[in-house]
């Protein structure tokens, strides 16, 4: 009737079924169908069923084959309806040495079982836990729906645990793959640039032109570097000939004598000596301190060899590497270039900056950023393979986040009034933000691209060699550039004969972005590296002709100042 059919049997056993369910009859434990059968005929046999609110599984103790292990299925066939409202299921698994065996029963969560207090009866799953000084292995679970205690799980954490972690595995495969797939992309970009780089044939210049040294009013002496080799020996070197001559300190030409450690592991046979008399000992620690980072060394920043004090001769020793083509100013004033030439300089110009203001090596690990400060043709070499490479760190600042506005304030206004941004020849840089001095570093990178280009055969008639703002004296003032940059917002003319040629109006216009009066509008330096490679595919169009060179004899420039 209703919910369940019920007929008595000889065995004081009650059948007891469902429409829906399976139509194979489940026996009633005996000891709980006498508070059935046993009710006064007055009494309504289906009311009183209905307020049965557990079926569970009742076996008393039944040998079985778990393990204890994972999830069990309990070997009883008998469903029990609890005597009482609020009963429970319980299942009990024992192992005492060989012998195995499950107990699934009917518990009021009142009251002890085995001496045990049922904890997690609110449970809808019967998950076992094990209970020590019990006389042998024990769990125990309950669990308060309908035969919940047939299916048991054993270490449930650890069980889903496993299937989250089994769940993740395709996620973790996908984002295996697009992070691989972003490495080799950019791996091959990489190759593919520097592939591209070294198509044009290198120019024959000789290994005695000098490396470029002019003062042109900066704070800074003239330094050649980018990572430290910490030597405990002074090399054995023979100076050749002064290449030139700053503020601070003399260059020389030098080789290093057959046996030299660093000449047979590095394969640096002629190298640069920067070498400062004892009264510049500031100036030479503080260069040497920004080369001391082995993460500043990069291929368009001059690699620096070690630093040495010579007490014999009272002086302090830099030691780079030599780059024969000397200066990137003395380069353009001497050769007319093409656009392949351009790209070149251009787009290893704009790398060599944006991996010193990076904060990040190539690798990922973390750098600290660097502002140049005195960014000009005359601090940029020209390599073999026409590409550039940044040097002259005397003025260089590492932008460290613990500095304090005091200590960058202490800096001062530094470098060359020539190419001096707006902001610093007003001494009005944002100290409250590091940025500021990366965005001044940008300016300056700007007016040395402008020189690049006024130098490129693409442009049509190209003029003798000027540098930015030509119309001041040599090497004008603080206060004359203000009239020129701040007063009058001056810069150098971009002629409309310039952008007949695409790329070059590509490039002018980043120039345009990155000299730009507000600081905040101006580009990053990676954003330039990164337009100067979306322009590859026009130099594949150029024609590469060689460079034109208006005198092959050596050059030896002393600044006299």
């Amino acid at each position: 009737n209703g919910r369940f059919g019920l007929r008595a049997l000889s065995d004081l056993h009650l059948v007891a079924w469902t429409p829906s369910c399976s139509t194979e009859p489940s026996f009633v434990h005996p000891a709980h169908s006498l508070s059935v059968l046993s009710q006064p005929p007055s009494l309504s046999l289906e009311a009183n069923i209905m307020k049965v609110k557990r079926l569970c599984k009742f076996c008393d103790v039944r040998a079985t084959s778990c393990t204890g292990k994972g999830s069990c299925k309990v070997d009883c066939e008998i469903t029990s309806i609890c005597p009482h409202d609020d009963d429970v299921c319980v299942s009990i698994w024992r192992k005492k040495d060989d012998n195995i065996t499950f107990d699934t029963v009917c518990h009021n969560p009142a009251q002890k079982l085995h001496g045990l207090v049922l904890e997690d009866y609110n449970n809808s799953k019967c998950e076992m836990k094990e209970r020590k000084g019990m006389g042998s292995q024990f769990f125990i679970c309950s669990c308060n729906v309908e035969e919940c205690n047939e299916q048991v799980y054993f270490n449930p954490s650890k069980f889903i645990l496993l299937l989250i972690l089994v769940s993740l595995v395709p996620l973790l495969v996908m984002a295996v793959v697009v992070i691989s797939f972003f490495y080799c992309y950019r791996v091959y970009r990489q190759r593919q640039a520097s592939s591209r780089r070294k198509k044009g044939p290198p120019l024959d210049f000789s290994d005695a032109h000098a490396i470029m040294i002019d003062d042109e009013g900066s704070d800074s002496s003239s330094t050649l570097a980018n990572n430290l080799n910490h030597n405990t020996e002074l090399l054995p070197i023979e100076l050749d000939v002064q290449v030139g001559k700053g503020r601070f300190a003399e260059v020389y030409k030098a080789k290093l004598k057959q046996g030299s450690s660093v000449s047979e592991e590095q394969g640096f046979e002629t190298v640069a000596i920067k070498i400062f008399p004892y009264e510049e000992y500031a100036s030479w620690k503080n260069e040497k301190e920004i080369f001391s980072d082995a993460d500043l060394r990069h291929e368009n920043v001059l690699h620096f060899l070690t630093a040495e004090e010579r007490k014999v001769q009272r002086q302090y020793w830099l030691i780079t590497a030599y780059q024969p083509r000397g200066n990137l100013q003395e380069y353009l004033t001497h050769h007319i270039i093409n656009w392949h030439d351009l790209w070149l300089l251009g787009s290893s110009l704009a790398r060599g900056v944006a991996h010193l203001h990076s904060d990040h090596t190539p690798c990922g690990r973390y750098k600290v950023a660097i502002a140049h400060r005195d960014i000009k043709s005359s601090n940029i070499l020209v390599k073999s393979d026409l590409s550039c490479c940044l040097c002259d760190f005397g003025l260089a600042l590492r932008l460290d986040n613990n500095l304090s506005v005091d200590e960058l304030a202490n800096s001062g206004q530094v470098g060359t009034a020539r190419y001096m941004a707006p902001e610093v020849l007003e001494s009005r840089i944002n100290l409250e933000n590091i940025e500021s001095f990366k965005q001044a570093d940008v300016y300056s990178m700007a007016l040395v691209l402008w020189e690049i280009i006024s130098r490129c055969s693409a442009i049509g008639e190209v003029k003798e060699y000027e540098p930015p703002f030509g119309n001041l004296r040599e090497h004008p003032c603080v206060e004359s550039m203000k009239d020129s940059v701040l007063r009058d917002r001056g810069r150098p003319e971009i002629p409309n004969s310039w952008i007949n040629h695409t790329g070059i109006q590509m490039v002018c216009a980043s120039i345009e972005d990155c000299w730009d009066h507000d600081p905040e509008a101006r580009l990053t330096a990676q954003c330039v590296a990164e337009r100067f490679d979306d322009m590859e595919y026009l130099d594949k169009l150029s024609d590469r002709s060689d460079s034109e060179e208006k005198i092959p004899e050596e050059i030896f420039v002393v600044d006299e100042k």
